[in-house]
């Protein structure tokens, strides 16, 4: 509705006391979550993960607490290959692109907003040219045309009746508008924008600690395969020249055809292991090709080995109140909460009066330089104000809406922050254990090597039938993979623990 006649004092005290008033917010304020009381990762005091030292991945690790996370920290296994191929993913990864692009568009988009809060202003020019019948026109104007030619008004009394009159009208106008933000609609709405900007941001920040991660777990992953495909190419060495005897020995009258076919399958059991892991090496290389930006047929030139890999002795450990600050996907999880927040200020505020202030300028004539000469000026100043009265409860229901969408956003929050503690947890207990593991698997593929060693001998002297000599290759085979996997076991899970705390984005 458009309000009562005023004059032009009236309306100025009138805006300025909506300026005055537009100072504050509908819908509640956002409160940061606290973090949880007595929070930890684990009941038990946590134990350094202990392993032999004399090989790869081996050695004693110490949880320092309290301690800063380089942003990066990959750098603490200590190999330059590694470091070279984790900056061409950040390079050249477009997952990097598409986040940065979106947090782009996100800042925009809250700029767009914060245009509203000022006065819009627009111009406009008009120009007509009208022809109007000589039976219909009565007088003339200085500036009339009759078929051409300017007419006075005493030679439009005399022209013809059915003379027809050529004129030009020209109009300018500029116009004023402002919506003042009396509750606070475009400060909340902004407020959500900045939110979603900011959620942006945090997840650029897992963006790079996710791609770290990713590379540094699949150059581990490389490595463990190679000394797997290392070991099986040894073992089916050894079980080709256990062949080799066999048939020598068969051909003498030393040994049976069966323990040849024995051991032939065994050979060919082993080889069969072979190309699987060359097929998971092969798509190893691709993951580290797509990683770092790159089609398959383009795959970086670093290649990993479980020996060049080092392996941090120093782990950083934060304390359980920085968790929240520091993971980035708990961060977005608040801003996403701090969005829903403000638009149930938004819903509120939708529900209350709208002031709105229109002021224009403008002139006629019909001369171009007339326009601001006197008589040809003129302007207006309309204030209205515009309250929903009845609009089949749907404003209501949209801010009950936003009430149960800011309810969910908590749900999310709460569930980020326990998936967030549950990811550290969990990573320090496989660290833990991974030590163990360690220290057991080079036990077992010494003794099945030592064992393998004995029973070897003792076949060739008599004193060991050939299933005793088959079963102890078979478990030496085993060991040895699993001492492997128990390396990479190790070497990962420290990886995993720099991305479960944060990945040290806050020092990019």
């Amino acid at each position: 509705m458009t309000l009562p006649q005023l004059s032009f004092s009236r309306q100025f005290t009138l805006l300025i006391a909506i300026l005055l008033v537009s100072g504050c917010a509908a819908g509640p304020n956002f409160v940061k979550p606290a973090a949880p009381e007595g929070a930890d990762y684990s009941k038990k005091p946590l134990r350094d993960p202990q392993a032999p030292a004399d090989t790869v991945g081996g050695g004693n690790q110490h949880f320092a607490r309290g301690k800063d996370i380089p942003f990066d920290w990959w750098k603490s296994f200590e190999n330059p290959r590694l470091n070279t191929l984790v900056k061409k993913a950040i390079d050249a990864n477009p997952t990097i692109d598409a986040a940065r692009a979106a947090l782009r568009q996100a800042e925009e988009l809250t700029r767009a907003q914060k245009g509203f809060f000022y006065p819009s202003l627009s111009g406009g020019y008009t120009l007509t040219r009208q022809q109007v019948a000589g039976n219909v026109a009565n007088s003339s104007a200085p500036g009339f045309q009759a078929n051409g030619r300017d007419l006075s008004p005493r030679q439009s009394a005399t022209a013809p009746f059915n003379s027809s009159l050529t004129y030009t009208m020209q109009t300018a106008q500029l116009s004023v508008g402002y919506t003042p933000d009396v509750f606070g609609l475009n400060r909340r709405m902004v407020e959500s924008l900045d939110a979603q900007a900011q959620m942006q941001r945090f997840q650029l920040d897992a963006a790079y600690i996710t791609l770290a991660s990713s590379v540094v777990a699949g150059a581990v992953g490389e490595a463990s395969l190679r000394e797997q495909i290392s070991a099986t190419r040894k073992v089916i060495e050894g079980n080709t020249k256990m062949v080799e005897l066999l048939r020598k020995e068969v051909a003498n009258g030393y040994a049976s055809r069966i323990d040849l076919a024995a051991q032939e399958s065994q050979l060919a059991q082993v080889t069969a292991t072979l190309p699987p892991l060359i097929k998971q090496l092969a798509q190893q290389r691709d993951l580290l090709s797509a990683l770092a930006g790159r089609l398959p047929g383009q795959e970086p030139g670093e290649t990993f080995e479980l020996a060049s890999l080092h392996l941090p002795r120093n782990l950083p450990l934060s304390l359980p109140s920085k968790i929240i600050e520091q993971r980035p996907d708990v961060r977005a999880a608040e801003e996403n909460m701090r969005s829903a927040n403000a638009q149930v200020g938004v819903a509120i505020a939708n529900r209350l009066p709208q002031f709105t202030i229109n002021g224009t300028m403008s002139g006629t004539a019909t001369v171009f330089s007339q326009l601001l000469s006197a008589g040809g000026p003129g302007w207006s100043v309309a204030p209205s104000v515009a309250q929903p009265l009845f609009t089949g409860f749907t404003l209501l229901h949209r801010q009950r809406a936003a009430q149960e969408a800011f309810k969910q956003a908590e749900a999310q929050y709460r569930s980020t922050v326990i998936t967030a503690f549950q990811n550290v947890a969990d990573t320090l207990h496989a660290l833990e254990q991974d030590g163990d593991a360690l220290k057991a698997a080079l036990d077992a593929e010494h003794a099945a090597k030592v064992s393998l060693d004995l029973t070897e001998h003792q076949f060739h002297v008599g004193y060991a039938n050939f299933p005793a000599l088959l079963a102890a290759e078979q478990i030496y085979q085993q060991a040895v993979m699993n001492r492997a996997q128990a390396q990479a076991n190790r070497l990962g899970d420290t990886g995993a623990l720099f991305q479960a705390l944060g990945g040290g984005w806050w020092n990019r």
